[in-house]
């Protein structure tokens, strides 16, 4: 087998070994690993004609289709830094982007094209778009080449620049709900590393078909792509609507992997799913926070023979932990313990370790912590710090400083080392003098099988400090019954956790980007009308 340093390496690798087997579907379209390659290399091929230089920015604003796939990874191999573009964010917020790295290359469709006009002048660093799809007319942009997809992989074959897997792979960027979003700068390293990391303990095979549902620039959706691709089994690219668009996407494509955040999760919950596709859908795996206990016992139900796997992770260090399936009706709540090649850390704020079931900090070493946020020094020093010398693995000896990632993540981590999310540091409710994760809160809340959705927050108050307040929805689209609610949580919860209120909201709760419920947009939504939260 060649060896795997780079990120394209991956499906070059899995060509030579399967040329033929099936990589990607989209729609009706199927690659193999041969065609799927070729078409990578001529992207590369077409950036080199365009004179990209080594690390410069190609940015990729599309829907889920080959040519997202295509270009991604012909990035990469040209050498390059791809920047994959959340296909519903605004124009002034893809501008924004473009502008924040400097992109050289924008990979766009038509139609988005004369969407972006206006903003595009603004980006000076610009110099070539090119449009998936031809169209008898399309605007023109100042400073920018437009170039047909035709004409770029047309090119003659060359070869990318050198780069090795401690050069910059990617930029991504996280939802920005609140100010300005920033930009994760991760290396071949880490985009490898973790590809192999997650395929190890999900335990992937060429036999698999992962369904691609996540956004491609959200990190746990793009390594639907790379862990796939390590062992060279088969992505089917899902653009959705609706709930039940993923269930039939699963049943039709025979889908072994399935990785969603909570706010699918408890849609798909509320549907009935076909009994034949626990007997092919291997695993279900969750991210981008906790999955809500009843949740998961909704799907277990209907998904006997389907393995779950419980996550947590940060864009900042793309995968952190996860709990092993045999352990999910052991410790539901628990986030598991570190994943292959990884460390993971709970310290107290002087940097000594916690003892067990003390809360702390969540801190993560290892090949998977990104390069930091790109131009941006002062959240970079935040988030990325030397590590104590009193860490376990670090010796006196050791005179160059290890950088780790501080997530803000407040855990615990048990007698048997495993960890338990707490809240964000951030998050946390002080009230009567007690401090209350909305995570608790809304867990207990969703075991009521009385809301659909929920948010916790806490809103000033004289003589508590802060009040808790929630904002729900009814469930599968029925009224909200704050009075039943209320008298649940008398009975379940403390007498401090108990919402002061419980405010209704008309339709499903906002998402950001990644499809998570945008927290930032209600709690919003509370100040405007009761102060600051906490």
């Amino acid at each position: 087998m060649n060896a795997t340093f780079l990120l394209h390496h991956l499906i070059a690798n899995s060509a030579s070994r399967t040329p033929d087997r099936l990589a990607l579907t989209a729609g009706r379209t199927s690659l193999s690993y041969a065609e799927l390659n070729a078409r990578v290399q001529a992207v590369a091929s077409g950036l080199i004609a365009l004179g990209l230089a080594r690390t410069e920015r190609v940015a990729v604003f599309l829907d889920k289709r080959p040519e997202t796939v295509d270009t991604i990874f012909g990035t990469s191999a040209a050498g390059g830094v791809f920047v994959p573009v959340n296909p519903i964010l605004k124009p002034e917020q893809v501008g924004y982007i473009l502008r924040d790295c400097n992109v050289r290359v924008l990979v766009t469709s038509a139609e988005r094209l004369k969407t972006l006009t206006a903003t595009l002048a603004e980006c000076h660093d610009l110099r070539h778009i090119v449009l998936v799809d031809a169209a008898a007319e399309h605007p023109q942009v100042s400073g920018a080449s437009i170039i047909e997809w035709s004409a770029l992989t047309a090119s003659p074959a060359c070869a990318g620049h050198r780069v090795i897997d401690a050069d910059m792979a990617a930029i991504l960027y996280t939802s920005g709900s609140t100010g300005r979003p920033k930009g994760v700068v991760l290396s071949h390293r880490n985009m490898v590393a973790g590809a192999k990391s997650v395929a190890e303990y999900l335990e992937n095979t060429a036999d698999d078909t992962v369904l691609a549902a996540l956004p491609l620039s959200f990190d746990a959706g793009f390594s639907q792509l790379s862990t796939a691709f390590h062992v060279g089994a088969r992505v089917v690219l899902l653009n959705y609507l609706m709930p039940r668009d993923v269930l039939r996407a699963v049943e039709r494509e025979q889908v072994t992997g399935l990785t969603a955040v909570p706010p699918l999760w408890i849609q798909l919950a509320q549907l009935e799913w076909p009994a034949s596709i626990t007997r092919h859908l291997r695993y279900i795996a969750n991210t981008g926070g906790r999955m809500p206990r009843e949740t998961l016992g909704q799907l277990r139900a209907q998904l006997p023979e389907t393995r779950p796997y419980l996550m947590y992770g940060l864009t900042e260090a793309f995968r952190a932990t996860y709990l092993p399936p045999d352990q999910a009706d052991r410790r539901p709540d628990s986030i598991g313990k570190a994943i292959p090649n990884s460390d993971v850390l709970v310290l107290r704020e002087d940097g000594t370790e916690c003892a067990p079931n003390e809360p702390g900090e969540l801190v993560q070493r290892g090949a998977l912590v990104a390069m930091g946020y790109w131009n941006d020094p002062e959240k970079t020093a935040e988030r990325f710090k030397p590590l104590p010398a009193t860490t376990p693995g670090r010796q006196s000896g050791l005179v160059i400083p290890e950088l780790a990632v501080f997530s803000g993540d407040t855990v615990r981590r048990d007698e048997e080392g495993y960890l338990y999310f707490i809240g964000r540091r951030d998050d946390m409710i002080k009230t009567s003098g007690y401090r209350v994760s909305p995570t608790e809160v809304e867990e207990i809340l969703y075991s009521t099988r009385l809301v659909g959705e929920c948010a916790a927050f806490g809103v000033p108050h004289e003589t508590l400090g802060h009040a808790i307040h929630v904002i729900a929805t009814g469930p599968d689209g029925a009224p909200l019954d704050i009075d039943a609610v209320l008298g649940i949580c008398r009975t379940r919860m403390p007498a401090y956790m108990v919402p002061a209120a419980i405010h209704p909201h008309p339709g499903a709760l906002p998402r950001n980007p990644n499809g998570k419920i945008d927290r930032n947009t209600l709690a919003k939504t509370l100040e405007s009308t009761h102060g600051t939260l906490a």
